[in-house]
């Protein structure tokens, strides 16, 4: 029986854990999966927290239905009839810039009356259709991308807010090809944006009207979607379904090493474990302190992925106590406000259930690679600063009747310029050494549709490796 060890527990290692389980039932190869966590809990940085009968969510908060593997996850795990969809209003999204709260426009009309970018910057977009394509295959910042192409007020106000928002990021860092490949391959393939919603907008009419279903040209598409009980379902099913015996709470791998007879030995404090190939999904800064004792170098590449820290604060409020409209998903703020949050979800209007009757559930993100020294801050210090965040934007005086803080000094990968080169390097360095794997969300996407595709890839991987074994 081949054996398989899994290192870590969250959404990248659960998912590759039972697909492979899944797989091997169905070519009959015998296959035996371990999952080591060093944490008394499962999900990473999944977790839904029942908070005096609110629902706080400590990471993510759901995943977009655009991308169809983590749907055919759920499908598989027989969650499909518990898939809570955000709610409508859910689509109005706002951006906080020069002292107000604009709406972010869904199409070309609302685009042209809306109050966010001046008309100097629109006329600034539209050029855009003008500029020459970059002819360099040498990755750029995505602060750069968007001050050729688009201007630096469109910089200030859909990039800078988009990339706190997603990565909590810092532009002027991040990587173009790494964090948003699709916006390069556009460039690339069309020769600009506006130039591919054109093709693509005439494309998706003719595919349309052909009975083909295809994406919409004018963004990534897809519903939130979540569970009643919070995103925890999925990795709490997910765990169910791999099986309490396959999974190692609590046991903190303190060294990996190549078994002598080929293989890997996985050694706790007081146990150790053979496996024929090792999965580290654990973070970049985890993984290369489990290879630095005999891949040096593999390890120095993966000590320079970065993590951005940061602070989720969640206050809930008796609706009847605040005098404003929160109907919506919420907001992020525009680059040089003098506010120091990355922005505020309204999670009770994103989902149903996520407070109780007549409260409000407000989630604030602050921190991230532009303002990591927030995280320095002491708990009474942050809570003031999102309160008065909420009075400065949204004029919310009352007292929370809940306060909940929650502290990730190291909580999102951050691909920086040069990112998928990076990578590159790692992953030719991680063959070298037969049976070794990386599976995380610091290589090639941060979300949990990323993460579910990469499960998929990596289980497909060494499917195909013990099969081709066994023709040997």
């Amino acid at each position: 029986m081949r054996q398989v060890a899994i290192i870590g527990g969250g959404i990248s290692a659960l998912a590759t854990a039972y697909i492979l389980q899944e797989k091997a039932k169905k070519q009959n190869i015998a296959l035996g999966v371990k999952v080591f966590e060093k944490e008394n809990r499962i999900g990473g940085k999944i977790w839904s927290r029942r908070e005096d009968d609110y629902l706080c969510e400590w990471g993510p908060n759901g995943f977009l239905t655009n991308k169809p593997q983590t749907l055919e996850l759920c499908k598989s795990l027989g969650l499909s009839e518990q898939l809570l969809a955000s709610n409508d209003n859910a689509r109005k999204r706002f951006v906080y810039a020069n002292g107000v709260l604009h709406k972010l426009p869904h199409n070309q009309i609302e685009f042209l009356t809306n109050s966010l970018i001046s008309w100097r910057g629109k006329l600034r977009i539209a050029r855009e259709f003008f500029v020459a394509k970059r002819d360099s295959k040498n990755d750029e910042s995505l602060a750069d991308f968007a001050r050729r192409r688009l201007g630096d007020e469109a910089l200030a106000k859909l990039i800078a807010p988009m990339a706190g928002g997603i990565f909590a990021g810092d532009p002027e860092q991040m990587s173009l090809q790494g964090c948003f490949p699709r916006i390069y391959q556009l460039e690339q393939e069309y020769g600009g944006l506006l130039k591919a919603m054109l093709r693509l907008t005439k494309q998706h009419r003719v595919e349309k009207s052909a009975g083909k279903v295809s994406a919409s040209p004018a963004g990534p598409g897809g519903v939130l979607t979540s569970f009643t009980d919070g995103i925890q379902v999925l990795t709490d099913k997910l765990g169910s379904a791999i099986g309490a015996e396959n999974i190692i709470c609590g046991g903190a791998v303190t060294s990996l090493k190549r078994s002598p007879v080929g293989g890997w030995q996985i050694l706790l404090k007081d146990q150790a474990y053979f496996a024929d190939e090792v999965i580290l999904s654990t973070p970049a800064y985890a993984s290369a302190d489990l290879v630095n004792s005999f891949a040096p170098k593999l390890a120095n590449l993966l000590q320079q992925i970065n993590y951005s820290p940061l602070a989720v604060v969640c206050l809930g409020y008796d609706a009847n106590e605040l005098d404003c409209d929160v109907q919506g998903f919420g907001y992020l703020l525009a680059r040089g406000e003098e506010i120091p949050i990355l922005g505020t979800l309204w999670d009770s209007s994103i989902f149903a259930k996520r407070a109780p009757n007549g409260k409000i559930l407000f989630r604030t993100m602050l921190g991230g690679a532009v303002r990591p020294e927030l995280l320095k801050l002491s708990d009474n210090e942050i809570q003031q600063l999102v309160q008065d965040s909420l009075a400065k934007i949204m004029k919310i005086t009352a007292t929370p009747e809940l306060v909940r803080i929650y502290r990730h000094e190291q909580a999102i990968p951050q691909y920086r310029v040069g990112h998928t080169q990076l990578v590159a390097q790692i992953m030719e360095n991680t063959t070298q050494f037969n049976g070794l794997h990386l599976n995380n969300n610091a290589y090639s996407g941060v979300g949990i549709n990323d993460c579910v595709a990469a499960a998929y890839r990596m289980a497909d991987k060494l499917i195909g490796k013990f099969n081709c074994d066994s023709l040997v």
